[in-house]
């Protein structure tokens, strides 16, 4: 995790990345300056996976495309906005699922490419999907596309172009399309190519998924860019939460789950430190 900071740049960004995750765990401080609509973003590795800090990213990505092309991307910023099904609020930007009735709210900020995300969820996951299921807590989904201008690509906005298509199907295949993308499996390395930015390989993920395998209409969905426009409002959604500074960010109600470190908090990376995590807060 960082303090929102600039001045800096991006090759040395890189080399930090890199030598964090040969050591696993190290100090914070590493700082660039990222020319993307105004954003400014910095990846740190954190202990239980690599943990990825956010600063004041005010343009969600806009100036690329999910078939890598920035005109495709400024255009989809003026497109008519299309609101996946299971939405609410402002553009469709609030995702909740769950009982209605669930007492407490599970806040998830995550960012598609981001691999303590992806850890997060190959270890937690499948327990959060059944606590959905319980009522234990519903869910509230906050998914940012910062990771693009940080790592360049488009990977996170087109996975969560995708990602709305899935949620506009049903909410179950939007969980289970989730889990599949951040999976040992299909979620790619952050140094290797940015698979998400692929059409093909979106759909090749979507195909382990039964509600969209082979599914025409996800698909076109997805070709088509239908909820490009809603990505972007999605990540500028995200970008305006003044107090996540790191993806995964996970709160329970107004109680960030994680432990102390000199860079904040660290989500919990094993289902043993969440479930503790979760049962502590929702005594509190």
């Amino acid at each position: 995790m960082s303090n929102r900071n600039s001045q800096a740049n991006k090759q040395a960004a890189r080399d930090r990345l890199r030598a964090e995750r040969e050591r696993q765990v190290k100090k914070d401080r590493v700082r660039r300056q990222l020319t993307v609509g105004g954003a400014i973003v910095a990846v740190l590795a954190i202990a239980g996976g690599i943990g990825v800090a956010v600063a004041n990213s005010g343009g969600g990505g806009g100036a690329e495309a999910s078939a890598g092309s920035s005109e495709a991307w400024a255009k989809a910023a003026k497109a008519k906005l299309a609101k996946p099904a299971h939405t609410t609020g402002k553009n469709g930007t609030s995702i909740v699922i769950g009982k209605a009735d669930a007492k407490h709210t599970l806040s998830l900020f995550e960012d598609a490419r981001c691999p303590g995300c992806a850890n997060f969820e190959q270890n937690v996951g499948e327990q959060v999907q059944k606590d959905i299921k319980s009522g234990k807590y519903k869910a509230s989904f906050h998914l940012g596309t910062f990771l693009d201008a940080n790592l360049k690509g488009t990977g996170s906005k087109n996975a969560l172009s995708a990602l709305g298509a899935a949620l506009n199907v049903d909410q179950d295949a939007f969980l289970k399309y989730k889990q599949a993308l951040y999976s040992k499996e299909y979620h790619p390395d952050e140094t290797g190519p940015d698979k998400f930015a692929d059409d093909k390989y979106l759909i090749k993920v979507a195909d382990t998924v039964p509600a969209l395998k082979g599914n025409a209409t996800f698909q076109k969905a997805l070709k088509a860019g239908t909820y490009d426009r809603w990505a972007l409002e999605m990540s500028d959604a995200f970008n305006s939460v003044k107090d996540v500074t790191s993806t995964p960010t996970i709160k329970l109600d107004d109680t960030v789950l994680g432990t102390d470190s000199p860079q904040g908090k660290v989500a919990p990376s094993t289902l043993a430190a969440f479930n503790s995590l979760v049962a502590k807060a929702m005594k509190s």
